[in-house]
Formats: C-alpha cells, sequence, structure tokens
C-alpha cells in the first residue's frame, strides 16, 4: 500500500527551502562553535565586533551598487535603536556563549519567538488567545527545565544567553515597526551599518590585535553569520514556515555534535527535554502566526 505525503512537501520550492533551513541551522552551529573555540584568545566583545565588521562587507557591494541610495530613510534614530538592540543581544550571547555548553546555549535561543510574541502583545497591542497564551507558557516552563534554578542556581552564561533572547526579540519588534515604511533592504543594511561602530565601542577597552589565525577564524565567523542569515530569508522564500521551522530544531542537534567532538561537552538530558519544549511551543506560535495571516489575506474586502 502507497503512502502519499502532504501535496506540500512535494513541491520542488518547498523542498528547497527545507534545504536551505538545514544548512542555515549548521551555519549557526559552525558559527557558535567558532566563537567558542576564538574566546579562548579574544574577548568576546572583540569577536562580536569582527563578525559585524564582515557582515558589513557583504553588503558593501550593494551599497555600490544602488549609489547609496538605500540608504534613504527619515527613521534614523529608530535604525540606530534596531542597531543598539542587536548589538547588545550578540555582545551578551557571545559572552555567553564562552561560558555555556554550546548545546544548553542553542536551547536556550529557542526562546527568542517567544520572547518576541510576548512583546508583540505588550508593545504591539497584537491579540493573543488562550492557544498562544498556552503555548508561551509551555516555552518558559521548558527554560526552567534547562535552567533548572533549584539547583544551585542559574549560572551566568545561562542568564546571558537567556537575556540576549529577549534583547534580539526586542529588536525584532523594532525591526516590525521599521518595516511599515522601510524596505527589507534598507532595514537590514542600515543593521549592519550601525553594527559595526556600536560593536567598535564595545570593543576598544578589550582589544587586541588578531593574528593571522585568529583573523582567520573571524573570517569565518562572519561568513557563518552572514550565511545562517540569507539561508534564513531563503528559506522562508521558497517555503511555508510550517514546512521548514522544524529543521530549526537540527541547531541543537548540530550543537550536540560540534560541542562534544570539539570541545568534550555530553549534554544533560534536561537541556534536551527543556529544548523540545521550547521548540515545540515557539514553532506552534510561528505557525499560527502565519495561518492568522493567511486567513486575513485570503479573507474578502468589504465593499
Amino acid at each position: 500500500m502507497s503512502h502519499s505525503v502532504p501535496s506540500f512537501l512535494a513541491k520542488p520550492s518547498t523542498l528547497r527551502g527545507m534545504l536551505f533551513m538545514l544548512l542555515s541551522a549548521l551555519a549557526s552551529a559552525c558559527m557558535n562553535g567558532s566563537v567558542r573555540h576564538v574566546s579562548g584568545s579574544l574577548h568576546p566583545f572583540e569577536i562580536a565586533f569582527f563578525r559585524s565588521f564582515f557582515g558589513l562587507l557583504v553588503f558593501a557591494p550593494l551599497l555600490v551598487q544602488s549609489g547609496f541610495a538605500r540608504l534613504r530613510t527619515k527613521r534614523l534614530r529608530l535604525h540606530a535603536l534596531r542597531g543598539g538592540l542587536q548589538v547588545g543581544a550578540m555582545l551578551q550571547f557571545f559572552t555567553g556563549l564562552s561560558l555555556t555548553p554550546l548545546a544548553k546555549a542553542a536551547a536556550l535561543q529557542f526562546n527568542i519567538p517567544l520572547f518576541t510574541t510576548l512583546l508583540a502583545f505588550v508593545v504591539l497591542r497584537e491579540t493573543m488567545r488562550i492557544r498562544r497564551i498556552s503555548a508561551l507558557i509551555l516555552g518558559f516552563v521548558g527554560t526552567l527545565i534547562i535552567l533548572r534554578p533549584d539547583i544551585g542556581g542559574v549560572d551566568l552564561g545561562s542568564s546571558l544567553v537567556v537575556s540576549a533572547a529577549a534583547t534580539w526579540a526586542t529588536a525584532i519588534i523594532v525591526i516590525k515597526f521599521l518595516s511599515r515604511t522601510e524596505s527589507s533592504v534598507t532595514i537590514t543594511v542600515y543593521g549592519a551599518v550601525f553594527m559595526t561602530p556600536f560593536a567598535l565601542l564595545a570593543a576598544l577597552p578589550f582589544w587586541q590585535t588578531p593574528n593571522l589565525e585568529q583573523l582567520a577564524w573571524l573570517g569565518f565567523i562572519g561568513a557563518m553569520g552572514s550565511a545562517n542569515n540569507l539561508c534564513i530569508a531563503q528559506a522562508f522564500k521558497e517555503a511555508e514556515v510550517s514546512a521548514v521551522m522544524p529543521l530549526d530544531f537540527s541547531k541543537l542537534i548540530w550543537a550536540s555534535i560540534i560541542g562534544y567532538v570539539f570541545f568534550a561537552e555530553v549534554p544533560v538530558i534536561w537541556t534536551w527535554v527543556g529544548g523540545i519544549v521550547i521548540f515545540s511551543s515557539a514553532t506552534y506560535i510561528t505557525y499560527r502566526e502565519s495561518r492568522v495571516k493567511e486567513l486575513k489575506a485570503d479573507r474578502p474586502s468589504k465593499p
């Protein structure tokens, strides 16, 4: 007896989207593992600067080609706020990576959609019904499962990773504000333009000129970070969110492999249990948001 697959999974574009999401997860894990490695000899704030700097280089050809027309905006302060928030999130996360097992950091990163949903309700006054509220509560329970504050308290590295997730979610809310009037290219370019000098200011007190080997690692971190962003964007362009989001869980798998092979880290069972709980709730919330948008788009307008 033959088994049929859902029609959307049979589409070549969906398969490409799933592949891009897998590549995104791999690039993210490689970047995080590289940050952990380089943080043994360079301060995380300096690593964050080079991550921003190499990210800016990626957009330099786009700026030159467009004659800097992409930089036209009337919301410069909001762009600066977004850049500051992203730098703050990266500084916290990279410092947390230097102190926290890779798998644990990856699992706690799944909190970003949960914080974004909560902030959208508080700041943007978006509707949040019982199913989303239940998923939100379940996700934060998953966070407590990983952190286990009743056993020795919460360590600094984990606290920084969770704080980074909340800061990044705040930046996403600012991006939502900007998207009402700005193009995605303008938002992306200004993010890179502001992040680099902000990160440099944070890195200067801890500056240590990198040697060639360290510079190569820093370039690799920048390349993996940019690849991660590009693959995510392409995944959502190729396929439905519901098809590609479950594959984002492979971040935890890759992080566990890299952590075990290169840093002799063995994830505790609670990291997996909590990670699965957080990821499931975050994926459900993302799926519900996409369905609501589809229903609104399909709803006939009143004459």
